[in-house]
């Protein structure tokens, strides 16, 4: 059998070539919602330029609506929440508040910096809503929603030890040791080691009480439908409510576009985690 090409396998941007305008699409959306939309803009949690988050208010107004925290992707070395805003819309008008991060990048922090800083807006975020969110990521955001529900938060001080009770994963890379090998590691700077401390799958698995979805694109690689397939059978073989969709014609970008499509089952499935 002829080795994976993990380069193909991984490199989102060169499988889905017209991803610019794709992501022109969410830009052009995004701007136009802030433009409308009942938003707290650049909230800080952190001393740093992208220690911010976005917070949208449902349509209703209310601070106690259910709340949906979207962690954006891009390898965890691009992308920003004001890109992402669009997302937003259909929970609000579903009584859902959505906050939207953004967070250092590598290779100016590492990966595990990132999933501490995040921890660290998720209790600035507590202390100023007193919501339990539904994480929400995709691509690097879906790792990054995974770690936040494997994350023990009593470890966490000043938080509800069951702060997240449930994540949605989008096109998530929850073993990281295959980036090591791909040109997305010259920001990463993984070995071995990092990547496996970095790697949710390897982590002690969260609360049985806890639900994990994660979704994959059908027009995806393998692999990332694999991770996905992977994460959800070892979480749900320890107890967790935990499970794999594959949402078929969707590519790694398009995908994200379901969040905004009012028919969408991964939207109503989301909201209804947020209004449990």
């Amino acid at each position: 059998m002829a080795a994976l090409d993990l380069e193909t396998e991984y490199n989102n941007r060169k499988r889905v070539p017209e991803h610019p305008e794709i992501q022109g699409r969410w830009m052009k959306a995004s701007e136009a919602y802030r433009a409308s939309a009942k938003v707290e803009n650049d909230i800080a949690y952190g001393s740093g330029p992208r220690n911010k988050y976005d917070l949208f208010k449902a349509g209703n107004g209310a601070s106690s609506a259910p709340l949906v925290v979207y962690i954006h992707g891009g390898y965890w070395q691009r992308g920003d929440r004001k890109d992402n805003s669009f997302l937003a819309k259909e929970f609000n008008a579903r009584g859902v508040q959505v906050a939207l991060p953004s967070y250092p990048l590598c290779p100016s922090v590492s990966i595990m910096q990132i999933v501490s800083e995040l921890r660290q807006f998720m209790k600035a975020l507590w202390e100023k809503t007193k919501q339990r969110p539904v994480v929400v990521g995709h691509s690097a955001g879906g790792h990054l929603a995974a770690t936040m529900l494997a994350t023990d938060w009593t470890k966490v001080s000043g938080v509800p030890a069951d702060l997240v009770r449930s994540a949605y994963a989008i096109s998530g890379v929850f073993d990281l040791e295959p980036l090591v090998a791909t040109s997305l590691n010259e920001a990463l700077k993984l070995d071995a080691a990092k990547a496996r401390e970095a790697s949710p799958l390897f982590w002690p698995v969260p609360p049985k009480d806890r639900t994990f979805i994660a979704a994959a694109g059908g027009a995806e690689s393998q692999e990332f439908i694999r991770q996905s397939l992977a994460i959800a059978a070892a979480w749900s073989k320890a107890g967790v409510k935990a499970e794999c969709v594959v949402v078929p014609d969707t590519n790694h970008f398009t995908i994200v576009e379901d969040l905004a499509n009012p028919e969408s089952a991964m939207l109503a499935r989301i909201v209804g985690l947020a209004k449990s």
